[in-house]
């Protein structure tokens, strides 16, 4: 029989120890696991990163650290373009509003949320009371332990986990390279292979104004991986949809995904129109343009798959068979008519068809894609926490209890810069956006545009809000109602005049859609489980998983591609592409290249399950060794949001003799070098 392909985001509470065993010979201890958890870290605006020292060091990719590496950036010193090295801890900067969190445990409530939730309530009744109960688990164990407490949802409603993390809020700075260097092919070369980029930077976090002592680190391998070398991943995924029935499916494809490329592309070009006006624009829009191009090809991925017939015939046979094991179904009759009433596959196609007709009007006004602004986004939770706080935590909006009320503000009064001209660019493309949507009569429409054109409404808007001011916002929050509602701001108006609106779509959804979906859902992993156990790793949740494979090459278009690429073919590439961007190395590496070893692997490919949120993420030899650290997947990956495959699909990382080459021969950070190697 053949041995079973790599596919499995694990839960770190249990990893398949007997799988690994089984078909590598590799045993998975205690030890082993434990060192993975607490020193694979969660960075807060949506990638992964390991610790790398006993000092607080972390690692993660330059493009998740982009976001505060153009925080720390201005006019005259751009760090986002030109890099940065702190050569003594009093050099590192401390970033605006980052948050790292380091799983401490995780307890199994499933019992105590299902007792909250009985048969006999109606679908608005059983929303309340799950909300309910999960705010009361978490508040509790916040209230005993300190620690950052989220019930975390698996297999779509068929458990219920509570993750406890130890958060750090003083996070410094300490490298990143050039964009030029790390994001080197830019986005005609993103979801590509072979790649060329040293996607990495550094961070370090502090306690108490100290650098933070770290038991638990990973060791950084000076050799790093090989071809046929066993891999490991750890990270933080962000979201699959594999468990999902056929019907979802079907959804996505014919609604969710054709909607959300139409709003990236208008989103991109917007950015593009912006970057365009010179230098300034283009620095302040970088990080928006990099995240929305890379959001874009990666849902372009997802919707071709969907588009293949294979991909919803694989699914289609799945369910069968699953039902048929149930007695559900004859082996030639998906579903015997008898029993479609009853079936929770037949329940979700059904929400499914109730989600569509107002599915576009919740993605615009509740989701906030009309209203792609910084500033909207302080107004509305402002007019929010007005209404929500004076409520119990479990009776508030899910974002506003109690246990995610720090994170929260720590974002909400950030002192980061707020760019107008970026803003109004935005915002003007979003109502545009709104208007296309929902056609220039709608009601909601005008009451947003106010008798403006979108860019008259957005310049409006941005230039009469006073939000931008950090003090502004600190008086807001801490007038309360009082104070918003005497409030002349006209994003605070904007954001009251849209709320009932909003407040209602978002009331319709979880009570129409969301908890249904949930219940049946729970019902589909509960049939899964008789049959099969915890053999099937649920989908991803943006929270800690164990991942494998491994080290490999792959044929494509009749090439037989390498596991690894090197210094030498960045060179090559560069100079076949006349060194003009996005093909153009830096300076500094163009000044090292007599004295680097050209023949170091730079990048490498390996079969382990990995999906968006796996970005920084540690990549790890059996001894627990970091070997790399994973940056992207390649195209034939993008599928994997709904099924694993290994035949092309690889996950792209750079590899760790690759960093240190680098940081030893171009950028001259010895301090670093000897704090990764103790040499």
């Amino acid at each position: 029989m053949a041995a079973p392909a790599d596919e499995g985001m694990w839960l770190p509470n249990d990893p398949p120890k007997k799988l690994l065993k089984d078909k590598y010979g590799f045993d998975l201890t205690d030890a082993w696991m434990t060192n993975a958890i607490r020193a694979s870290v969660r960075f807060s605006n949506g990638g992964s990163g390991g610790f790398v020292s006993a000092d607080g060091l972390v690692v993660t990719n330059h493009h998740i650290g982009a976001d505060s590496i153009q925080k720390l950036s201005t006019r005259e010193k751009n760090l986002y373009r030109d890099g940065y090295y702190a050569r003594t801890r009093a050099d590192e900067l401390k970033c605006p509003d980052l948050e790292l969190n380091v799983l401490e445990g995780i307890v199994d409530v499933t019992t105590r949320v299902n007792a909250a939730v009985t048969p006999d309530l109606t679908p608005a009744a059983a929303a309340a009371a799950r909300r309910t109960v999960l705010s009361q688990i978490e508040k509790e164990s916040f209230d005993k332990t300190g620690l950052r407490s989220d019930v975390v949802t698996l297999y779509q409603g068929g458990l219920y986990h509570l993750y406890t993390y130890k958060k750090y809020t003083d996070v410094r700075l300490v490298f990143a390279p050039e964009h030029a260097a790390a994001f080197f092919g830019g986005d005609t070369d993103n979801f590509e292979y072979p790649r060329y980029d040293l996607d990495v930077c550094f961070f370090r976090v502090y306690e108490n104004g100290v650098p933070a002592r770290t038991e638990h680190f990973f060791r950084w391998s000076p050799v790093g991986p090989t071809e046929g070398d066993l891999e490991f991943v750890t990270g933080h995924p962000g979201t699959t949809n594999r468990l999902e029935t056929l019907a979802k499916l079907i959804h996505r494809r014919d609604f969710t995904l054709p909607y959300t490329l139409y709003r990236l592309r208008t989103m991109e070009a917007a950015l593009d129109r912006y970057a365009e006006r010179g230098p300034e624009e283009r620095r302040q829009a970088a990080t928006d343009r990099q995240r929305v191009a890379n959001s874009r090809k990666a849902f372009d991925g997802q919707y071709d798959g969907l588009l293949d017939p294979q991909t919803l015939e694989r699914k289609r046979l799945e369910e069968q068979k699953l039902t048929v094991q149930l007695g559900l179904a004859g082996p030639n009759l998906p579903l015997r008519p008898q029993d479609v009433r009853i079936l929770p596959w037949q329940h979700v196609a059904e929400i499914q068809d109730r989600f569509a007709k107002f599915e576009r009007d919740y993605d615009l006004l509740e989701t906030g894609h009309a209203f792609s602004s910084e500033l909207f986004t302080i107004a509305r939770h402002l007019v929010r926490l007005a209404d929500e706080l004076p409520k119990s935590s479990g009776d508030r909006l899910r974002e506003y209890r109690d246990s995610n009320l720090d994170s929260l503000k720590r974002t909400l009064f950030s002192p980061a810069p707020i760019y107008p001209g970026l803003e109004r660019a935005k915002l003007s493309a979003s109502l545009s956006f709104l208007a296309e949507n929902l056609g220039g009569n709608n009601k909601v429409v005008g009451l947003m545009l106010h008798g403006k054109s979108p860019t008259g409404r957005a310049n409006e808007l941005v230039g009469g809000t006073k939000l931008a001011d950090v003090a502004e916002r600190k008086k807001l929050y801490d007038g309360g109602k009082k104070a918003i509602d005497a409030s002349t701001d006209p994003m605070i108006l904007l954001a009251k005049a849209i709320e009932p609106d909003a407040r209602a779509l978002r009331k319709r959804y979880e009570e129409t859609v969301e908890e249904p979906e949930r219940q049946a859902f729970a019902e589909i992993a509960n049939a899964r489980f008789k049959l099969l156990g915890r053999t099937v790793a649920p989908d991803a949740t943006f929270t800690l998983r164990l991942a494998f494979g491994v080290v490999k090459g792959y044929a494509a278009e009749g090439e037989k591609l390498p596991y690894c690429t090197t210094f030498a073919g960045a060179f090559d590439l560069a100079e076949k592409q006349g060194n003009r961007d996005p093909y153009e190395l830096p300076a500094r590496w163009l000044g090292a290249k007599t004295d680097l070893d050209l023949s170091t692997p730079l990048n490498f490919v390996g079969t382990a399950d990995t999906i968006g949120g796996n970005s920084g993420s540690p990549v790890l030899n059996r001894a627990g060794e970091l070997v790399g650290i994973n940056f992207d997947r390649n195209r034939h990956g993008l599928v994997r949001n709904f099924v694993y495959t290994e035949e092309q699909a690889r996950h792209i990382a750079v590899h760790s003799k690759a960093v240190l080459e680098a940081l030893r021969t171009i950028y001259k950070t010895p301090e670093l070098v000897r704090e990764l190697t103790g040499k």
